[in-house]
C-alpha cells in the first residue's frame, strides 16, 4: 500500500494507446505557452528567468511530477532556485489554469498539464505507485447521457481508479 511516507520518485506514468482503437494525442504545448502568456500579461506578472526555467523543465516533463522532483530537475540546471519559487510558479500555473493538480493518496501533490482537447483519466496502483493514463470513449459518452439526463452542465471532471497494477498482482518470487 503506498502511504504519506512513500518516495516522491515512487510513481511512474504508462500512457495506454489500448482504447476502442483510439490513441493518446499529446498536449497542445504552443496553444497552452500562448495561454499562459495571455494570462500573465492580463495580470501583469512578470516573466523572470527562474519562472521561465520552471515553466519550461515542468512542459518538458513527461510525468505527474510533484514539486520536489521538479525542484531538483530545475535545480540540476540553476542551483539558486528555491523551493517557494518553484512552488509559487505551480501555484501560477494550476490558477491559470495550465496545470492541473492530482493527489493520488500518496501524501503529496503532483501536477500534469491541462489540455481540454487532451483529456484522459487515471488508474493508479495502490502497491506500486504506477498511474496509468488512459482514453476511454464509453465512459466520455455515459458522463454527457448522466449529465443530460439531469440536466447538469458539467465543466470539469476526473476519474481515478484505485487498485492493483497486473504487475503487482503476478506473484512474487521466493528467494531461496
Amino acid at each position: 500500500m503506498l502511504d504519506a511516507g512513500a518516495s516522491s520518485e515512487k510513481m511512474w506514468v504508462v500512457k495506454s494507446t489500448a482504447s476502442a482503437g483510439r490513441s493518446s494525442s499529446n498536449p497542445d504545448l504552443p496553444r497552452l505557452r500562448a495561454d499562459l502568456d495571455a494570462y500573465m500579461t492580463k495580470r501583469r506578472l512578470r516573466s523572470t528567468e527562474q519562472r521561465r526555467l520552471i515553466i519550461d523543465t515542468f512542459f518538458d516533463a513527461h510525468e505527474h511530477i510533484t514539486i520536489d522532483s521538479l525542484l531538483k530537475q530545475v535545480r540540476a540546471i540553476d542551483s539558486r532556485v528555491g523551493y517557494a519559487t518553484v512552488y509559487r510558479t505551480m501555484k501560477l500555473l494550476a490558477d491559470s489554469g495550465i496545470v492541473q493538480e492530482h493527489k493520488f493518496g500518496d501524501g503529496f501533490t503532483r501536477y500534469e498539464l491541462n489540455d481540454e482537447d487532451h483529456h484522459h483519466d487515471h488508474l493508479i496502483c495502490m502497491e506500486c505507485g504506477k498511474i496509468t493514463e488512459f482514453e476511454e470513449p464509453l465512459i466520455e459518452e455515459l458522463q454527457a447521457r448522466v449529465a443530460a439526463r439531469y440536466d447538469f452542465q458539467v465543466r470539469q471532471h476526473k476519474h481515478e481508479l484505485y487498485g492493483v497494477c497486473s504487475d503487482c498482482q503476478k506473484p512474487k518470487k521466493r528467494r531461496p
